[in-house]
């Protein structure tokens, strides 16, 4: 049986909620593994994510032009906040059934690349802090070929880099890292 996006957004939100809560506020100019985003500008990044994504689960407008300052006052239990509103909005009847977004794509498909966002940008930011990251292992499984699948239209849409080369005995998170163009030994400081 296929998992409801909302369980697994649940799932997702409890292994980047301590990696957000342990971030100090001077680890917000380090470098991250997105070569364009230092940790603030990561994090004002993923919170736009999530609130943009609520609004897609009813249905509504998302505004992803518009990129304001997030990274003010308590941000951390607010990011709680908005991921728990993120999960009660994939958990609302109908939220992944028919269409969602400007592109018209499945709403499944459409809680799957927040799900993708809300688990890869964790273990973006994990790694630029030195924080621990292990994803749940069925948002892996199920983010691993939705990702797959869209990458070649990422990529077009500069979203994903190109797929960094991994070997056979690698894990799925790392395949997962790698398809979206992340080197999953990136380390602060080391070339990516």
């Amino acid at each position: 049986m296929t998992q409801k996006i909302s369980e697994l957004l649940e799932a997702a939100a409890g292994r980047a909620l301590p990696v957000v809560r342990n971030i100090d506020d001077a680890q917000l100019d380090l470098r991250t593994p997105c070569a364009e985003y230092d940790v603030r500008a990561l994090l004002n990044h993923l919170f736009l994510v999530v609130v943009n994504f609520q609004a897609l689960a009813a249905r509504k407008e998302a505004d992803f032009g518009h990129q304001p300052e997030f990274v003010t006052g308590d941000w951390r239990a607010r990011f709680g906040a908005e991921t728990a509103r993120l999960v009660a909005a994939w958990d609302a009847p109908g939220a992944e059934e028919g269409t969602a977004g400007q592109m018209g794509l499945p709403a499944r498909t459409v809680g799957l690349m927040v799900l993708g966002d809300l688990t890869v940008h964790a273990w973006d930011l994990a790694r630029a802090t030195g924080g621990a990251f292990v994803p749940d292992p069925a948002v892996v499984e199920e983010v691993g070929p939705g990702l797959a699948a869209l990458a070649p239209q990422a990529r077009q849409m500069k979203v994903f880099g190109e797929p960094f080369p991994v070997g056979a005995g690698t894990t799925a998170f790392d395949r997962v890292l790698a398809v979206t163009g992340r080197n999953p030994g990136w380390r602060p400081g080391a070339e990516a």
